[in-house]
């Protein structure tokens, strides 16, 4: 599942991050499952968490054993919501030069 649409206008592996929780929003994931999840290295993941943190669209709860970081419910899209379809790359140029 993907996050909603107004919120992936920021960069790349912001919106891979909130994927990845949205993805998995019930249960939240350790940094260790987003490090896994996303294609990124630990200190970009960390700085996409703590923008993330700092506009409010992630919170983290600490556990008896363990942290795990949570989408807010505003990120994560209703049950009947539809999914949107994947932006051709000439759609993406097209968005890019106002076209």
């Amino acid at each position: 599942m993907r996050a909603r649409r107004e919120f992936r206008n920021r960069r790349d592996v912001e919106v891979s991050v909130l994927d990845a929780l949205v993805d998995r929003a019930e249960e939240g994931m350790t940094v260790f499952e987003l490090r896994a999840a996303v294609d990124a290295d630990i200190d970009t993941i960390e700085e996409a968490l703590s923008s993330l943190k700092s506009d409010g669209l992630i919170t983290v709860e600490s556990g008896e054993d363990r942290v795990v970081i949570l989408p807010d419910d505003r990120v994560v899209p209703d049950p009947g919501e539809e999914p949107e379809d994947e932006q051709s790359f000439i759609d993406a140029i097209r968005d890019r030069f106002g076209l």
